[in-house]
Formats: C-alpha cells, structure tokens, sequence
C-alpha cells in the first residue's frame, strides 16, 4: 500500500519519508515474529514476555509513523473514495460471514468496519480545520456527527447482538435484517461524509476523480491485495483495459449505466412500500440491487469489483439470489386467491428464471474463455 501511494504521488519529500518508515517496517517485521515464537515456546517466561512487550511497542510505533507519512501524500478524496470501497467489501464479507454462522470472520470484519470508520471520522475532522467555518464545514461535520454518534453504535449493538445469538448452542434466531440494514447505513454513511466533501471541489476537479483508473503493474505494491487478484494483460489491469475503449464504447456503457440507473430509481421506490422486517423478497431485491450497482460501478473504474473474475462472480450471485426469489414468490403465487394475480405472478417469475438461466449460462462461458490456454481474457 505504501508502495502504491509512493507511485502515485508527487511529493518527494514525503515518499522519501514513507519508502524510509516502510523499510523500518520490513527490518523489524522478523523479529517481531521471532519474539513471538520465543513467547509462544515459553509462554511463562518473564524475559520473554518483557521482549514481546518491546517489540510490540517498537511495531505499533513504526506503523503509527508509516500511517502518517502515508496520509501526508494521500489526498483526502483519495483516502475516502478507498475507504468507502473497503467499507462496501467488508459489510458484504459481514452479511456472508452472519449468513454462513461464521463467527469469527463476524466479528474480525465487524471489528475492521468500525476502525475504517473510526479513521475516516478522525480524519475529516482534522481536515475540516483547515477551513473557515461556514455552510459547508457544517454540512461535513453533520454527516461526522451522524456516522459516529448514531450510525457505529447502531452497528456495534446489531453486532453484538448477532454474535451472542450465533454464540449460543444451539444458535438462537434474531433479527438479520436488522443486521444487514445497520451494516448497509454504516456505508451509506461513509459515502454520505465523501459527497459532503467533494462539495467544494471543482466541476474540473470532479471530473478527474471520475476518470477510469490506470494502473501499471510495475508501480503497483507487492503486498497489495490488488496485486495477487487482479487479472493482467500485457501488465494492464482490467481496469485499464475498460478506460481504453473507444469514446463509443464507452457512451453506449453510459447509455446503459443510465438507463440501469433508471431502472434502480423505480425499484427503490417500489421497495420502499414495503417493510422487510422478515420479508424475504425485498431483502433478496435489495441485496440484488446492491450487487448490479457495484457491477456498473465497475465499467467506470470504481467500486469493489476488480476485474472480470469479480463481475463474473457477481453475475453468479444475482442468478443464485434469483433462483432463491424465484422459489419464495412460487409459494406465493400458489397461495394467490385470484387466478388472473396468480397467472401475471407465475409469468413474471418465467422471466425471472429465464434471466438467472442466462446469467448462469453467461458466467460459465466467460469464466471458461478468461482461462483458455492459461491465458487471462477481458471479454465484454
């Protein structure tokens, strides 16, 4: 990440305080894993305990002064843009971890929502007092105030009360929705600080953050995620490719990105009628509905999906939420009083299963044409 930030920046001074407080890191990494191996082996060892003590502090420190120097070249745009990403991955990795009764991976990525949150409030804070205070510190320091005050505790509560039901033997039933709402407010609430903040920029400025990412492979971090998941082609990540279509290409994505967008404005409305308090249908919409934005997000060089792997497994998702859809409204239709009702119901779920079928079909036949010959394709 340090490596990444370095690349990208072009303050010298302050990549060449970040490449040093990097390589104090990579010094003391070994031995801090040797003292706690020594630790481990003598577990009742004072010596041992004091050395771990040492090196722990000594760690702690050196990241706190990597963090900084890292901040100091990041612009505040930047930082919120990939914390909102990495707040979205994570809440999905909590619905999947409460879903599968995971509860380790429930609380660890509960655990890394709060400090990405905790660290976005702790830093637009000490960027708002770079500003006079007016209109637009306020409306800034309102969503703060709203995401920390009301937001995170809203997210701890449903947390601990997720993990004590799942703690239980055997697990005791609560409330998921409220779970996956509490979670999903925790990013519309770091999204919310983001669009606070970019109200002061720039029509020009707006219009460079919206650009497609480019990203060569040889500036790219070594212990970046990204690095081992991305799919790369001749050195260029998927991302890049997509930034490189024709202006035609790209007006017809817009063209269907609006037209999605469209689409969603409509869904919302009509899902917004219902209470999802033990409805299962509008929790499959919304979850849906969640995973094709992030699939348009894509085609802008935004969001948590990465390359073509991520939108095929997306696609997947959509089908596997379909076909689950498809079952509830079923039962429903076959409980429907009213044989012109049921008949419109049971012709609508036809086209339901027809679209999963075509997703499916669609993700099998990518998945298998990016791995053709060991080779990695990009395909529309």
């Amino acid at each position: 990440v340090a490596n990444l930030a370095c690349s990208i920046s072009n303050n010298e001074e302050g990549v060449k305080l970040v490449r040093m407080a990097a390589t104090q890191i990579d010094s003391l990494c070994p031995q801090v894993i040797n003292a706690a191996l020594t630790l481990a082996a003598r577990p009742q060892s004072k010596v041992a305990q004091d050395n771990m003590d040492v090196f722990k502090d000594q760690w702690e420190k050196q990241v706190r002064i990597l963090t900084e120097a890292v901040d100091d070249i990041t612009s505040v745009d930047d930082f919120l843009s990939v914390s909102e990403n990495h707040i979205l991955e994570d809440v999905n990795k909590c619905v999947i971890a409460l879903q599968e009764g995971d509860v380790d991976t429930l609380d660890r990525t509960a655990g890394a929502i709060r400090g990405r949150a905790a660290r976005v409030v702790h830093i637009i804070n000490a960027e708002m007092e770079n500003y006079e205070p007016g209109v637009y510190t306020e409306r800034v320091l309102e969503s703060i105030k709203l995401l920390s005050e009301t937001v995170m505790p809203r997210f701890a509560e449903q947390v601990e009360v997720a993990i004590e039901a799942l703690s239980t033997s055997p697990p005791q039933p609560f409330e998921e929705n409220e779970f996956i709402d509490a979670s999903r407010l925790v990013y519309d609430g770091v999204r919310d600080i983001r669009k606070a903040v970019l109200m002061i920029r720039t029509p020009e400025e707006l219009e460079d953050d919206s650009d497609f990412e480019q990203e060569d492979y040889d500036t790219r971090s070594r212990t970046s995620v990204q690095t081992e998941d991305d799919q790369l082609i001749a050195g260029q990540s998927a991302r890049a490719i997509m930034a490189q279509l024709p202006q035609e290409e790209k007006a017809k994505i817009a063209e269907q990105v609006e037209s999605f967008r469209q689409e969603k404005s409509k869904l919302d409305a009509e899902v917004a009628k219902w209470d999802d308090n033990g409805n299962d249908i509008i929790v499959l919409a919304k979850q849906m509905c969640m995973i094709m934005m992030e699939m348009t997000d894509f085609t802008r060089g935004k969001g948590p999906l990465k390359n073509s792997s991520d939108v095929i497994n997306a696609a997947k998702k959509i089908a596997e939420a379909g076909s689950r859809m498809d079952k509830l409204a079923r039962a429903v239709a076959d409980q429907c009083p009213d044989s012109a009702c049921k008949q419109d119901l049971l012709a609508y779920l036809q086209r339901i299963a027809l679209y999963c079928h075509q997703l499916n079909i669609c993700s099998k036949v990518k998945a298998e044409v990016q791995n053709l010959g060991g080779e990695l394709i990009v395909s529309g």
